[in-house]
């Protein structure tokens, strides 16, 4: 059998040299695991619940703006690169993905795909609800709520809320 060879992307452990950027009084919680911190930039007064993974990547980066608040057991992927801007909440178990594969291939297995990459947006004021997910390209605008449990597929507009699988329009807030 061919058997695929993996490399381990370390055990997570990180100090604060390791970033990019690391503004002051930023919280990391137990548990938490950053992978490629000298990928990402974390402003000021940021918070980053229990158990949280900041996986960058060896391309493309993570950028977490000023008074932002990350929830337990996030999860952001920032294969495709992730900004996120000033003053956003982030709910616990909130899940936030940068890349997928293509499916170009019918006979192909899913995983020896190509994989396309496309960046995350959070703007300033958004409010990302619990254990919601933000798919590969979504943009979501300035004072935008996305309602708890969400799957954010498309770009959210400014001061909306889209709540839903797939996450659709509710009102304006």
């Amino acid at each position: 059998m061919n058997m695929k060879q993996f490399k381990s992307h370390g055990d997570g452990s990180f100090s604060d040299k390791d970033f990019k950027y690391l503004g002051k009084n930023v919280v990391f919680e137990k548990g938490i695991l950053v992978f490629h911190p000298e990928n990402i930039s974390i402003g000021d007064n940021v918070y980053i619940g229990h158990n949280s993974i900041l996986k960058g990547y060896y391309k493309n980066e993570m950028s977490i703006g000023n008074n932002t608040w990350i929830g337990q057991g996030c999860f952001l992927h920032s294969a495709g690169g992730i900004k996120i801007g000033n003053t956003v909440g982030i709910g616990p178990m909130v899940k936030i993905l940068t890349s997928q594969h293509k499916i170009t291939n019918l006979s192909n297995a899913v995983m020896e795909n190509e994989v396309e990459f496309n960046p995350v947006i959070i703007c300033d004021g958004a409010d990302i609800g619990v254990s919601s997910i933000i798919l590969p390209g979504v943009i979501i605008r300035k004072g935008a709520i996305i309602g708890a449990g969400s799957v954010v597929t498309k770009e959210v507009p400014e001061y909306s809320i889209f709540a839903g699988v797939p996450a659709k329009f509710i009102r304006n807030r």
